[in-house]
C-alpha cells in the first residue's frame, strides 16, 4: 500500500518524461537556430536589408514545405493561418528589426526575453489557465539573467525601439498562445502547419519589403551561404520543430525556451567575434539556463491541508 500510494503520489507531480524531454530538447533547437541571426546577418548579409533577409528566411521555406506536402489549408484554417503567420513571423520580423536598428543589442535581446511574461499573463486571458507565480517568478529570472549577460553600461533607450522590442516580443507572444489555443488541424503534418505560416509571413513581408527597402541588395557567395542558413534552418527546420512543439508541449515552458536566442547568439559573439565574458555574464548565464530548466517542470503542486493529512494516513497503512 505505501509504495503504491508513493508512486501515485510522484506521479500527480508532473515528471518530465523521456518523451517529452526528446521533443523539448527539438523544439529547443528552434530559439538556438534563431540565436545565430544576429552574426549571420552582420557577417554575411549585405547590410541595410533586414526585411528582404526576414523575406528569404520565410518565403521559399513556406513554398518548400507546400511543396512537400502539397496541403493547404481548409475552411476557417485559411484565417487562422494567416493570422498566426502574421504574428509569428510577419510581424514579428519588421518589430524585431526597427528594435535591433534603434537600441543596442543587449537592450533589443532584453526586451525579446520578456516574451515568457508575456505569455504568462496571456495563457490566463486566453487559455484560461489559472495564474502561476511559479511561471512569472522564473520567467523575471530568465529575464534578469538575460540582461546580466547582454546588457553592457553603453546601453541606452530609444522610445521608438523599446516599443518596437516589446511589439515583437508580444506579438510572437500573442502567436504562441493562439497556436495552442487554436492546435493544429487533425491529419495536418507539423511541416505543412509551419508552411502555412511561413508563407503567410512571407506573403506578407513583400510589399512592406519593396516599400521600405526597394530594389534587392547584390548578393555574394558569404551572402547566398548567409540566407541558405536562414531559410533552411533558422526557417524550414527550426518553425516545423518549433510550432510541432508549441502543439504538444506547455505553452509556458516552449516560451521560456526563447531565452536560449540571446545567450547563443552571446556565446557566438564571444567565440567567433572575441566580444568578452565576464563574471556578471558568466552569473547572467547560470541564472537565464536554471530558468529554462526550471520552466520545463511543472508547478509545485498546492494542496489543501486535508489532502496532505490524507495522504499521510494512506502512507502510514
Amino acid at each position: 500500500m505505501k509504495s503504491s500510494v508513493a508512486h501515485k503520489v510522484v506521479a500527480g507531480s508532473g515528471g518530465t518524461g523521456r518523451g517529452n524531454l526528446s521533443r523539448t530538447a527539438l523544439t529547443a533547437f528552434a530559439p538556438v537556430a534563431w540565436g545565430t541571426t544576429y552574426i549571420v546577418t552582420t557577417e554575411l548579409l549585405p547590410a541595410g536589408h533586414p526585411l528582404f533577409a526576414g523575406v528569404l528566411r520565410a518565403l521559399p521555406a513556406g513554398v518548400i514545405a507546400l511543396a512537400i506536402t502539397r496541403t493547404l489549408p481548409r475552411g476557417a484554417w485559411w484565417g487562422k493561418a494567416a493570422v498566426l503567420g502574421v504574428l509569428n513571423i510577419g510581424l514579428m520580423f519588421p518589430l524585431l528589426f526597427i528594435a535591433a536598428e534603434r537600441l543596442p543589442g543587449g537592450v533589443a535581446a532584453t526586451l525579446a526575453a520578456a516574451q515568457p511574461l508575456v505569455v504568462a499573463v496571456l495563457a490566463v486571458a486566453v487559455l484560461h489557465e489559472s495564474p502561476s507565480a511559479w511561471r512569472m517568478a522564473w520567467g523575471a529570472l530568465g529575464l534578469a539573467g538575460v540582461g546580466l549577460v547582454v546588457l553592457g553600461p553603453a546601453a541606452a533607450l530609444d522610445g521608438v525601439g523599446v516599443v518596437a522590442g516589446l511589439g515583437a516580443a508580444a506579438s510572437m507572444a500573442l502567436g504562441l498562445t493562439l497556436t495552442k489555443r487554436w492546435g493544429r488541424p487533425a491529419g495536418t503534418t507539423p511541416t505543412a502547419f509551419a508552411g502555412w505560416q511561413l508563407t503567410a509571413g512571407g506573403l506578407f513581408l513583400v510589399p512592406l519589403t519593396v516599400f521600405v527597402e526597394g530594389a534587392p541588395p547584390a548578393i555574394d557567395l558569404p551572402a547566398v551561404l548567409g540566407y541558405l542558413w536562414l531559410g533552411l534552418f533558422g526557417g524550414l527546420i527550426a518553425y516545423v520543430l518549433w510550432f510541432r512543439g508549441v502543439t504538444s508541449l506547455p505553452v509556458n515552458a516552449v516560451a521560456i525556451l526563447t531565452l536560449f536566442s540571446p545567450l547563443v547568439a552571446a556565446v557566438l559573439g564571444a567565440v567567433l567575434l572575441g566580444q568578452t565574458l565576464g563574471p556578471v555574464q558568466l552569473v547572467g548565464f547560470g541564472l537565464a539556463l536554471a530558468a529554462i530548466v526550471a520552466g520545463q517542470l511543472p508547478a509545485p503542486a498546492r494542496r489543501s491541508a486535508a489532502s496532505l493529512a490524507l495522504t499521510s494516513k494512506e502512507i502510514s497503512r
